[in-house]
């Protein structure tokens, strides 16, 4: 039984997202993913302007007229929206956590594709496969999609990605369009992650927080691991530990997008205190450019 709570965040949800669908991001969304390539439809007359190129010899000869072969965009996709729900996603400094905004930028793809007839997939993991929904079409499904973000319960206690990757690569024969959306709190996973973009369309949805890249000055705080549990005392008040923090964290930071952009993997940034529109459109229209 879902609770009414959960009832009217997907209610919620659903306006907000469905309203951005339909002014913002469902004419981006398909002109980013194109369809896989050309279908054959029909013959007709040439006609002054068409491409001589597409004559069909064989139908000309018959007729003692000139005709063309049309084709079509083959359209229909598939997303696949890979996400993590691992422990360290439920943190949030903000009005929201890494999960919520997961979840919503997840259903913004997803109306986004069913506006344009894609299927739409999903896996859950953390350090195992936690849940499976086949790809299917159509408003319900992907209402089902967003129950299940907000109720499904890790019972992994850690992240595995290359786990995840592997497991989305073995079920989907087609080329798809895969969505990793994960803070990226893991390590090994590289190896998955190029045979996934080689084999599918990846887009790296990276969920990051403000708070995660700076510790406030709060004096002696215990900080806890939400994925190993490992707890540690740490002094804010010192500037000298608060250099040292971000300055790991944002090498971390720079070592993944430096390997993106090595390995022409796409990807986004988004923060749980900011807009998530900016930086997806600005990826989409970047896409179409670049396609």
């Amino acid at each position: 039984m879902i609770s009414k709570e959960v009832l009217k965040k997907i209610r919620k949800l659903e306006i907000r997202t469905k309203g951005l669908v339909n002014n913002i991001f469902g004419g981006e969304y398909q002109s980013a993913f194109k369809g896989q390539g050309m279908e054959f439809t029909e013959v007709r007359t040439y006609t002054f302007g068409d491409d001589i190129r597409q004559i069909d010899w064989n139908v000309t000869a018959r007729n003692d007229e000139p005709y063309i072969k049309v084709f079509e965009e083959e359209r229909e996709q598939t997303l696949m929206l890979c996400v993590d729900i691992s422990p360290s996603g439920f943190f949030g400094s903000r009005s929201q956590t890494k999960m919520e905004l997961a979840i919503e930028i997840c259903a913004v793809l997803a109306f986004s594709a069913i506006k344009n007839s894609d299927k739409v997939g999903m896996v859950l993991f953390s350090n195992k496969v936690e849940k499976v929904i086949p790809p299917k079409k159509g408003k319900t499904h992907v209402l089902r999609l967003i129950r299940e973000l907000y109720t499904t319960e890790p019972t992994g206690t850690s992240t595995n990605i290359a786990d995840a990757l592997s497991y989305v690569n073995r079920l989907l024969n087609r080329k798809s369009i895969i969505v990793l959306a994960s803070d990226f709190e893991d390590r090994d996973f590289e190896k998955q992650q190029k045979i996934t973009s080689r084999k599918h369309d990846l887009v790296n949805l990276v969920i990051r927080d403000r708070l995660e890249e700076e510790l406030p000055d709060a004096g002696v705080i215990p900080l806890i691991d939400a994925e190993t549990g490992k707890r540690r005392i740490v002094d804010t008040s010192d500037r000298s530990v608060r250099t040292i923090y971000k300055r790991n964290v944002l090498r971390r930071k720079q070592e993944l997008n430096d390997y993106f952009i090595k390995n022409k993997m796409d990807f986004v940034d988004v923060y749980t205190n900011e807009s998530y529109i900016r930086p997806l459109t600005s990826y989409f229209r970047r896409r179409i450019q670049r396609y």
